[in-house]
């Protein structure tokens, strides 16, 4: 007979039939990101990719994991949910191309304290969308309930991909030299880095999410504050290999991410060398040009926190720099000349010419 003065796991908080519908409501999500080695099925313990089946030769295998920082605090607030599934695999994917690595397969950990079927599904689409474009297949994931540990609406994501590359093409080339050019990818926004001075510049400011962004133009016209600061992050896998299989020329890719510019470029040049950013190049995005005057930023700051208008940078020899420029394009991407690689005394480190342009 049934002890009815015993506890369950529900009354502790935990649903598990709400899990259950949620692994329902993603499975169609998940089953499109299917790609060659992978069918992409969820349900088993752990998920299974076919390198032979890839075609890969004599692969490497590159492995990144991410978070998305304080954004996620904006999607809660803001109720938007469907875009930071893109931002959890773009931090990763992109640091995998930087490598020259194809993205494999993508695994998401998804913690809660109370767990919305829908909500959960929400953001499961984000990141389905994005293995997709970035033609990865996400084979798994972990979904926890941990009431007491957050609270209310509040969740967490982490994402874990792994890519190859085959063993001849691993970026960063050895030959990057003085007399390189930077080639810069535009960004799409904030992207997910430094998110706490944003919340911090948006409280100073007094606005609420749902104000009109006073930052936003042209085809950004009428987004609210929220919309706007909460744009994903752009995914540069597909344009990246593009250019790397067409032109064999990309020497190194670098992805600008929490450090900015100061200590991310350094990670992918070899001692004695150094990289000269001409910051009056850079197209600043009209977010970061409020920030900076709302929040009082000095450009130094703001290069060291945020990606101002670039988020992807390829190094190249100064005769390839058009034809990788044409490649990009090719693929959509914003690509212009934006610095130059020079000789370094001792460690790698950036140096600037210019000012950027942070007039609001």
């Amino acid at each position: 007979m049934a002890d009815k003065t015993g506890l369950t796991y529900a009354q502790a908080g935990v649903d598990i039939d709400a899990g259950n519908r949620m692994v329902d409501l993603i499975k169609p999500l998940v089953r499109a990101t299917a790609r060659r080695g992978a069918d992409a099925e969820i349900g088993c313990f752990g998920g299974l990719f076919d390198l032979k089946r890839a075609g890969f030769t004599d692969p490497v295998l590159v492995a990144a994991t991410d978070g998305v920082g304080t954004k996620v605090k904006i999607a809660i607030e803001t109720g938007r949910h469907d875009t930071i599934g893109i931002d959890l695999v773009a931090m990763s994917v992109n640091d995998l191309v930087v490598q020259g690595a194809e993205p494999l397969f993508f695994l998401d950990y998804f913690a809660c304290g109370k767990l919305d079927p829908d909500m959960g599904a929400a953001v499961v689409k984000g990141i389905a969308a994005a293995c997709k474009e970035s033609g990865c297949a996400l084979i798994g994931g972990e979904t926890a309930e941990m009431p007491g540990l957050y609270h209310g609406g509040d969740y967490d994501l982490a994402g874990f991909a792994v890519g190859a590359v085959e063993r001849d093409e691993i970026l960063p080339r050895s030959n990057v030299a003085a007399g390189d050019v930077l080639i810069g990818l535009a960004s799409s926004g904030v992207h997910s880095n430094g998110y706490s001075l944003v919340r911090k510049v948006v409280e100073k400011s007094g606005l609420k999410w749902d104000a009109p962004a006073p930052f936003a133009k042209g085809k950004t016209q009428g987004q609210s504050l929220g919309e706007a600061i909460i744009a994903p992050t752009r995914l540069y896998v597909k344009s990246c290999l593009a250019a790397i299989r067409s032109t064999k020329a990309v020497k190194a890719l670098c992805h600008i991410t929490g450090g900015g510019f100061p200590d991310n470029i350094p990670r992918v040049l070899p001692d004695g060398i150094g990289a000269r950013v001409w910051l009056d190049k850079i197209p600043v995005l009209p977010v970061f040009k409020w920030l900076a005057k709302e929040g009082s930023i000095a450009q130094n700051e703001m290069l060291r926190t945020f990606n101002c208008g670039i988020g992807m940078i390829a190094v190249v020899a100064a005769t390839d720099a058009d034809q990788v420029i044409a490649a990009f394009k090719g693929t959509g991407e914003t690509a212009l000349p934006i610095g130059e690689i020079v000789k370094a005394m001792g460690e790698p480190c950036v140096s600037y010419s210019g000012t950027l342009d942070l007039a609001g």
